[in-house]
């Protein structure tokens, strides 16, 4: 099952809306087949491993692993719990249970019926929290939500504005660590900000510090004070415009009218769900930030530290939250912490 994991993993990103998976086929101890599932679409994690698998003779006395359990519906693939059955394989090991509604057990039950042995919640946690997007998205009806800022040694996200060089960002972080964040925008399927930060800074959000696809841009503008010369709105990358402004959608830009009143952290993640949407990296400012956490509504917090201060400031988010790691890239720490109330 372990083997199942790090397979699986290699998916992280690319496989939207389906789940990450991973499988390994052994026979008298020994892996004859694995795979993993790559892309919406393509096909899935068994049949990459059955594909694997030279003598299918052996296929009657092996064993699969899979971390999640076997679908059980066609959709743009046909049934794997079908193709489990038809290869005559007789013993299934599963990590997680499919919420998905389309699934939800029937994979299990109808492999079972078959007359194989099948032992489920190996490994279960592990299996769990590798597809937490995706049970998110099911159990919560809501994306996975990761809450990212970088702060200073005296606890600030930016400066004042009056210290600042018109547009140009402010790093509190390292090279390294601004790598690191944009492989974490290439696993999410939404990168979200605030008017403040396109105002300030103009960024891309994009992943160009890792060569991969852009996750889509969701940028909270109210009155849709942000210039049509900024960067998120050059049609680049599906960009979807949160505002209280009626107006009508452009290329690759798609306006979602919000009362930003009340409840704008839960209309946000209602908007998401219609959108399909299973993750969301917010990157701030401080405001946006705030706002999901004093709703209860985020997952996971990764915070940078730096080396720098600045004395005064905008003052970096307050989250309570439980500290699950922490390592120092360069001379950067890095801190995540997981919603203690959730």
């Amino acid at each position: 099952m372990k083997r199942c994991l790090e397979l699986a993993k290699k998916g992280l990103g690319t496989t939207y809306p389906n789940p990450l998976v991973g499988s390994v086929i052994v026979y008298n101890n020994k892996i004859i087949g694995e795979g993993w599932h790559l892309k919406a679409g393509q096909p899935h994690a068994e049949v990459n491993a059955l594909k694997c698998v030279t003598d299918v003779s052996l296929l009657k006395d092996a064993t699969i692993y899979v971390n999640l359990e076997p679908c059980n519906h066609f959709g743009k693939t046909p049934p794997c719990s079908n193709l489990i059955i038809e290869n005559g394989i007789k013993n299934v090991i599963i990590g997680s249970t499919d919420t998905n509604p389309k699934v939800t057990g029937s994979g299990i039950k109808k492999i079972r019926e078959a007359g194989c042995n099948v032992i489920e919640g190996v490994l279960k946690d592990q299996c769990d929290e590798l597809n937490k997007r995706y049970f998110s998205f099911y159990n919560n009806k809501r994306p996975f939500i990761t809450l990212k800022w970088a702060q200073t040694i005296d606890g600030f996200i930016a400066p004042l504005k009056n210290s600042r060089k018109e547009k140009e960002p402010v790093w509190i972080t390292n090279n390294f660590s601004r790598q690191l964040v944009h492989k974490w925008r290439s696993q999410e399927q939404v990168i979200l900000v605030g008017t403040q930060t396109v105002i300030d800074d103009n960024p891309s959000l994009t992943t160009r510090n890792w060569n991969v696809n852009s996750p889509i841009r969701v940028v909270i503008d109210k009155s849709l004070k942000i210039s049509n010369e900024a960067n998120v709105l050059n049609g680049k990358v599906k960009t979807i415009i949160l505002t209280e402004k009626k107006i009508k959608n452009r290329k690759n830009i798609y306006y979602e009218t919000i009362d930003l009143t009340e409840n704008s952290t839960i209309q946000i993640c209602d908007i998401l769900y219609r959108y399909k949407i299973q993750s969301m990296i917010i990157e701030g400012g401080s405001k946006t930030l705030q706002s999901f956490i004093d709703s209860n509504l985020w997952d996971e917090a990764k915070v940078f530290t730096g080396t720098s201060t600045f004395g005064e400031g905008i003052r970096a988010p307050k989250l309570t939250g439980t500290l699950i790691s922490e390592e120092k890239i360069k001379d950067d720490l890095l801190q995540i912490f997981k919603n203690k109330f959730l």
